[in-house]
């Protein structure tokens, strides 16, 4: 048996898997009832009725600090192979870690040095 061969059930079982979604959401929004009213397209939550304009300005710090939370907390992601397979990967390994680990610190370094951790400013 060839390597491509061995590829053809799962890509047929990914085409049967994308075909059934693009289907179930096409005859859904065709054989569904639409009704748009005020009503239902009021924002709801928790039951509480909405108050006030929900585009008010928020503070650049609150985004930047949840894209810095998702890259360092991705970063420890990368290091679960290593961990796993250290003794393994031996010294080219550990080279690659190391430098995977000096770059993530010279990032973390230059957004400390821009005030990205300080709220006060």
């Amino acid at each position: 048996m060839s390597t491509s061969a061995g590829y053809i059930p799962i890509l047929l079982q990914i085409l049967v898997a994308v075909g059934f979604v693009v289907l179930a959401l096409f005859l859904s929004s065709k054989l569904g009832p639409s009704r748009k009213t005020v009503q239902k397209d009021e924002n709801f939550e928790c039951g509480i009725e909405s108050q006030g304009n929900a585009r008010y300005p928020i503070s650049v710090k609150y985004f930047l600090t949840a894209i810095l939370f998702v890259l360092f907390d991705v970063e420890v992601i990368f290091f679960y192979p290593y961990a796993v397979n250290f003794k393994d990967m031996g010294m080219e390994g550990f080279i690659a870690v190391v430098t995977f680990v000096a770059i993530f610190l010279a990032g973390f370094i230059y957004v400390w040095r821009k005030g990205a951790f300080e709220w006060d400013k």
